[in-house]
């Protein structure tokens, strides 16, 4: 994909240039970029020439300007990467990816395994395709970090889960980072039976010879739909627990929420989490949203009875059963959470950004109250998109209910700011 303006941001540099949203930028001082790494570096300058092609007339321009060092063109692109993005050439086992069924959004089918993606928006890669040309532009720019779907460092085992020949070369590559001072947070699929117990103590224990490289590891359950023609096994309580002791005797090792439901254990306090650094696996999600509540003021009471329906996956049902109580303590307020349960998927999974219309739909159809709360991770960024490809007006007229839909997801203040106007 070339370099398409998705929008220019307001009293920016790229509004008083007139750029637009569909222009094309071709290159910067003479240079073709493939990424916005390359842009963020061309961009460090006094001096630029930018060559933009118009979305309008189709012509050429030509532009220089001066600005400071430091500053931003004010330019959001379509797309982070400017050429192919490097695909994933991996057949793993536990991948969700291929276990999908037809009818889905189609940005649901797409493996990438592009390390810019991973510098840039916090992908995992695996490290399969990474070349040596990869290596030396990693160094000479000093990027990083990068998140790594490490799963294992035994190198026969890694080949065995992800099924690519390359996938043993993972702890040589990590090293490599080690050697060059690039951090990196990695991630591991619990797999029973293949990456769990005695070869989970030797990846942890490999990871931790390269000490402060590793910026934190998160442990993450297989996901294991009725979809799946793998024979995997899903993570129970018995390995939960197992998995849990493994992690503790290490630093900067984190099991996401899952585990500890699933071992029926108390949600760590904050300082488990160190700075959150993985967030988006799942690690340490309910415990800033119970943090983050706890900042929050709650009126005394609203002006008319309203009864708040919480939707929540069963993964953050007793997060949001605890708000609740304190919730209903403002007059005025009665509260019921609705965990939704995932007939699409299969009983296995409980996480929110899996949940389709009909399961919500069926969840919610004999609720009685004045509106449902949702999270945005239900639906597509930026649009009102559930993951089977209908959409959340399909849900209001299915159930007659209005939905309120919290943006943040590791927050309740647009909720709360919301109370204070009732």
């Amino acid at each position: 994909m070339p370099a398409i303006v998705n929008k220019v941001l307001e009293n920016s540099i790229a509004e008083e240039l007139e750029i637009e949203a569909g222009d094309e930028i071709l290159s910067i001082d003479g240079t073709i970029m493939s990424d916005m790494i390359d842009y963020n570096f061309l961009c460090k300058s006094d001096f630029l020439t930018l060559e933009i092609k118009k979305k309008k007339s189709g012509e050429i321009e030509e532009i220089e300007l001066e600005k400071d060092f430091d500053e931003d063109l004010g330019i959001v692109f379509e797309s982070a990467v400017f050429d192919r993005v490097k695909p994933c050439l991996n057949k793993c086992i536990f991948c969700f990816v291929d276990q999908q069924p037809d009818g889905l959004r189609e940005t649901l089918y797409i493996k990438d395994d592009d390390y810019r993606l991973s510098y840039l928006q916090g992908t995992y890669i695996t490290l399969t395709n990474l070349t040596e040309k990869d290596k030396e532009r990693i160094k000479k720019m000093h990027l990083g970090p990068f998140y790594v779907s490490v799963h294992t460092t035994n190198p026969e085992l890694r080949v065995k889960m992800l099924r690519n020949p390359n996938a043993g070369k993972a702890l040589e590559n990590l090293k490599w980072f080690r050697k060059n001072k690039i951090p990196f947070h990695a991630q591991i699929v619990l797999c029973p039976g293949y990456n769990d117990g005695e070869e989970l103590e030797r990846t942890l224990s490999d990871l931790a010879e390269l000490k402060n490289t590793v910026l934190s590891v998160a442990i993450v359950p297989v996901g294991v739909t009725q979809f799946r023609t793998e024979k995997l096994v899903q993570v129970d309580r018995d390995c939960a627990i197992k998995t849990l002791d493994i992690a503790s005797k290490y630093k900067r090792v984190c099991c996401s929420d899952e585990f500890f439901l699933l071992a029926e254990r108390e949600i760590p306090p904050a300082k488990y989490y160190g700075n959150f650094s993985q967030l988006e696996d799942g690690v340490g999600s309910i415990r800033m949203l119970l943090e983050d509540f706890k900042t929050l003021e709650l009126p005394a009471e609203i002006s008319k009875p309203e009864k708040i329906i919480f939707a929540t996956s069963y993964a953050a049902e007793s997060a949001i059963r605890q708000i609740c109580k304190k919730l209903e303590k403002i007059k005025n307020l009665t509260t019921e959470v609705v965990p939704v349960k995932s007939n699409y998927w299969g009983q296995n999974i409980t996480v929110a950004g899996l949940i389709t219309t009909e399961d919500l739909i069926n969840s919610l159809k004999d609720k009685k109250g004045d509106f449902v709360v949702i999270p945005s991770v239900m639906l597509r960024p930026y649009s009102e998109d559930f993951l089977d490809g209908k959409t959340l007006s399909y849900v209001k007229e299915k159930t007659g209910k209005e939905f309120f839909v919290i943006n943040n997801i590791y927050s309740m203040k647009e909720l709360t700011d919301y109370l204070f106007d009732l």
